[in-house]
């Protein structure tokens, strides 16, 4: 069986599986990091949203053999350390969900909180601000409908980044 080696939260990992398997069971399976979801397995609902090398991407819709050896891949279990923060720490988006309260049933928000930072950190590089307008560009699927407060948080925590 193939090895396949990328960075996952920091750290340098090694997985024995077939060229095709998707990077979400990979990550969840075999390495055992539960944030990203399993939703939809099509890149629709985005429950799954990592980050790839800093950007926003969704692991069921990627094969393991497309990701490179220095590609760095963080879930939302790495978040706060891949951002400078320590391992007690949380990003400043997490911290805004709890001050907000977001969350209802749960099952996006880490997805959601990863797409979040993706879209405060392009509007950063792109110098516009985080309004309505580029928080709708954020496509990740609520099933509980706490759009509100998730736009809220994302306010908030976009103000700390």
């Amino acid at each position: 069986m193939p090895q396949q080696t990328f960075k996952l939260n920091g750290e340098s990992v090694t997985v024995d599986t077939d060229d095709d398997v998707r990077l979400l069971w990979v990550i969840r399976d075999l390495l055992g990091v539960t944030g990203p979801k399993y939703g939809c397995g099509i890149n629709v609902c985005k429950a799954c949203t990592s980050h790839i090398n800093g950007k926003a991407f969704n692991p069921c819709s990627v094969k393991v053999c497309d990701i490179k050896k220095d590609d760095e891949v963080t879930t939302i279990e790495g978040l706060a350390a891949t951002s400078g923060g320590g391992d007690d720490e949380l990003h400043p988006m997490q911290q805004a969900w709890i001050d907000r309260d977001v969350p209802q049933c749960g099952y996006c928000q880490p997805g959601q909180i990863m797409a979040a930072v993706a879209k405060v950190r392009q509007c950063q590089a792109e110098g516009r601000d985080v309004d309505d307008e580029a928080i709708e560009e954020i496509r990740n699927i609520c099933r509980c409908g706490t759009y509100n407060r998730i736009r809220e948080a994302i306010k908030a925590g976009a103000d700390k980044m």
